[in-house]
């Protein structure tokens, strides 16, 4: 009886149970994405500002003065004075504001699970319309408690979160100033 025990007993404690299948569900619960393979519904918001003013004031003097004036000898040299004088003055100043609002929706695939139970998240949506693309790329980690009801998270749990909008076609290029635009400003 206690050879049984003790060999039941070594024989769980060997078993490697990673975090994804510790994790226990009931039949009534509703599926979560907890194990690689999985997909979890990205509801981004994002909501940033920026803003940065520097205002910068120097100036400097220098005045030498002298006067020359004959005696003796050189009394035929008149009294006379010069006076040399420089001044620098510098005033400037600069602002700059950012403010953006990103809103949308994106599926993302458990690509790994982390040493901590982690899940590791990547995931990429392309639309294409009348020519124009948009893609969002989103990668980061999540904690499985931040995974809400219905297999969503919000972009702000995400750790270490790496979000990318970027776009192709007309609308993007007219977004931009020409190559002859950015030349003439380089120049000048």
């Amino acid at each position: 009886m206690v050879k049984k025990i003790l060999i039941l007993f070594f024989a769980f404690a060997s078993l490697d149970l990673k975090s994804q299948e510790v994790i226990q569900r009931s039949i009534f619960s509703d599926h979560k994405a907890f194990k690689v393979g999985d997909v979890i519904t990205i509801i981004v918001i994002e909501v940033s500002s920026a803003e940065n003013n520097t205002e910068r004031s120097t100036s400097r003097a220098g005045n030498i003065t002298g006067s020359v004036s004959g005696s003796g000898a050189l009394s035929f040299i008149p009294e006379s004075g010069f006076s040399v004088g420089t001044g620098n003055e510098f005033k400037g100043q600069g602002s700059t504001s950012s403010r953006g609002t990103v809103k949308a929706k994106i599926s993302a695939k458990v690509v790994g699970i982390d040493s901590a139970g982690n899940l590791v998240i990547e995931g990429k949506r392309k639309v294409s319309v009348n020519g124009d693309e948009q893609i969002i790329k989103i990668k980061g980690i999540v904690r499985p408690s931040d995974v809400n009801w219905d297999n969503s998270v919000f972009s702000y749990n995400i750790a270490n979160a790496e979000i990318e909008f970027s776009g192709k076609g007309t609308i993007y290029r007219n977004q931009s100033p020409s190559w002859i635009t950015r030349l003439l400003h380089w120049l000048f």
